[in-house]
């Protein structure tokens, strides 16, 4: 496309044809089927001069979604069973604490993709990642390399490299990381495949975020997952920035694990638990290594404290603990959320909202922002990561001050993520007319 840069205000240049043809809001927001589920979220307030409330515009579901009403009343019904119930709530609570996990194991596998036998909700995020890695990174000295992306979140990293350390290996060397290959921080797939095939013998482990924290930029899960596996590579996503923002298909995809968070686009709360997903083909691969506690033992015979460690197939044998139930209780008012609005028209919303928000920024024309995340529909999701030039954190403040919560990251990204389920167009054309001001744009 020639974009034919005028000056503003020319009825010709690319910039003005583009105003005339993005929707009113309103319009978008009278034919959004999902815009009643907005009013079941709690929508954080902020209280104006004239002492009434305002709603602070919300942009963050990518750091911290936002709580459901229902998640009150979720945890209050444990509360009320422990309170009445005792230790008796573990069989005879309204939902048994036993098998709390159970409740959400259906409905979570929906929303990555996946069988239920290869999901269970456990731990936090790191957590899980380190107990995949015990699995599935076995290295030798021939094959122990690890692939990760350019621009991994510092956690996924601190932990690749402290497994490399820990079965005596240098991150130095034995650390790739895909580093894109021009300015703008894209990285090709074709250039992914390419490495694969390059260090492919010498790679124990491909590890990659399903969308890169900082760029927003997505990556092709099935295609990494084949490249990896045609040189004899096991391959992992964390798909914290992925579970509940994309159209995830774990097990026709057929990586062999995958982590998530809950607290982003699944909105459980801060630091709660994780999903992990480990593929049919090593459900019942008991001679793998493992970290092992009480919890993955056969379920039938649990309690009745046998020494002889009886795993029970599927992700479920990669469990520790009896679980945390008032956390779960914030999962299931999520999902429910999710099973009712239905990913796919999640997902349609979403690149709605994403191109509205995109189409919005670009007609700004100006010289300080520059728009990271791909525009491709493949390659993103709710995530919009704006570039700022000369790195100035000035215009991040100045929308915060407006009552915009977006999030800073270094050096020079502000990320903004409107969410299909809480987020309306209204929202994403306020963000859009609070940059016009900050920006002292006419």
């Amino acid at each position: 496309m020639d974009f034919n840069f005028k000056s503003r205000g020319c009825s010709n240049c690319y910039f003005c044809r583009m105003n005339d043809f993005i929707p009113h809001f309103s319009e978008l927001d009278a034919k959004d089927e999902l815009a009643h589920f907005q009013q079941r979220f709690c929508i954080p307030q902020v209280q104006g001069q004239d002492e009434s409330n305002q709603k602070i515009l919300y942009y963050c579901g990518n750091s911290l979604g936002l709580q459901p009403k229902e998640t009150r009343n979720y945890v209050e019904q444990e509360l009320v069973d422990w309170a009445n119930l005792g230790v008796e709530g573990h069989l005879q609570a309204l939902r048994p604490w036993v098998k709390y996990h159970e409740f959400l194991t259906e409905d979570m596998a929906s929303i990555v993709g996946a069988k239920p036998e290869e999901v269970v909700v456990m731990n936090t995020l790191s957590v899980n990642l380190h107990l995949m890695m015990v699995s599935f990174y076995r290295p030798t000295p021939s094959r122990r390399k690890i692939l990760i992306e350019y621009s991994a979140f510092p956690s996924d990293r601190y932990a690749v490299e402290s497994q490399i350390r820990f079965h005596g290996y240098d991150p130095e060397s034995d650390l790739i990381i895909l580093q894109p290959e021009n300015e703008d921080e894209y990285v090709n797939p074709a250039y992914i495949q390419q490495v694969i095939e390059q260090h492919g013998e010498s790679i124990a482990l491909v590890l990659i975020g399903s969308v890169n924290y900082y760029t927003g930029q997505a990556y092709p899960i099935q295609k990494i997952t084949e490249w990896g596996h045609a040189h004899g590579c096991v391959v992992g996503f964390d798909l914290a920035h992925g579970a509940g923002n994309l159209m995830l298909n774990l097990h026709e995809d057929g990586p062999d694990f995958a982590v998530w968070c809950s607290y982003k686009y699944l909105n459980s709360g801060p630091g709660s638990l994780a999903g992990c997903f480990v593929h049919e083909r090593h459900a019942k691969a008991y001679d793998l290594p493992r970290f092992a506690g009480w919890w993955g033992h056969n379920k039938e015979r649990r309690f009745k404290m046998e020494a002889k460690l009886d795993l029970l197939p599927g992700a479920e044998g990669w469990q520790l603990s009896n679980p945390p139930i008032l956390p779960m209780a914030c999962i299931r008012a999520s999902l429910d959320l999710f099973k009712e609005a239905g990913m796919p028209a999640l997902r349609s919303k979403s690149l709605k909202l994403h191109k509205y928000l995109r189409d919005l920024m670009n007609s700004l024309d100006h010289s300080d922002i520059r728009l990271l995340t791909p525009e491709s529909e493949e390659e993103h999701g709710c995530q919009v990561s704006i570039q700022i030039k000369n790195a100035n954190k000035e215009i991040y403040h100045q929308l915060s001050a407006m009552h915009i919560v977006a999030d800073w990251r270094e050096p020079d990204v502000i990320r903004v993520a409107p969410v299909p389920l809480y987020n309306s167009f209204e929202d994403v054309h306020q963000l859009y007319s609070a940059f016009k001001k900050v920006l002292k744009i006419q």
